[in-house]
């Protein structure tokens, strides 16, 4: 298991998207965040973003089997790109965040964000906005224990 680090981490200029329902959604939205990047010729600027909204284990459970997640996935983008009813330009903001790695299925890292949310509350902190995966590997392109999940919470 990974260990839990404090980072700074800087605002980004991001392209992205949000709907509500079921966290599968996430793989069908990367590529279309993507392919809008690409047909406006901006460039993308590092991997692809899940931005959660529900704050607990026990709140993305619920979501997720009712669902009605709150799912946004986002890139970071080089330059201002036009927006449409669906995909937004904006900047996601930085902070100071507690940052663990997953390794492996993304549908087994409820134990990282356990150990995640254990470490914040041992250390007396709060989370202070929404939680981010970024996916640092394609799943279509390496086998499923060598997937790699950064996982950010901003804390104060």
């Amino acid at each position: 298991m990974s260990e839990i680090t404090v980072v700074d981490i800087d605002p980004q200029m991001v392209l992205g998207t949000r709907k509500r329902g079921k966290y599968e959604i996430i793989a069908q939205l990367i590529p279309k965040v993507c392919e809008y990047a690409v047909q406006k010729e901006a460039q993308i600027q590092g991997p692809p973003i899940f931005v959660c909204h529900e704050k607990t284990v026990e709140e993305v459970m619920k979501a997720d089997s009712e669902g009605n997640a709150d799912v946004e996935v986002v890139v970071p983008v080089s330059q201002e790109v036009e927006e449409t009813e669906d995909i937004k330009y904006y900047e996601l903001p930085g902070g100071k965040m507690a940052k663990i790695i997953h390794k492996g299925p993304y549908e087994e890292c409820e134990p990282t964000y356990r150990r995640l949310y254990a470490w914040i509350e041992e250390n007396q902190k709060c989370i202070v906005g929404p939680i981010r995966e970024i996916y640092m590997n394609d799943p279509r392109e390496v086998p499923k224990e060598e997937i790699i999940t950064e996982i950010y919470a901003p804390i104060g």
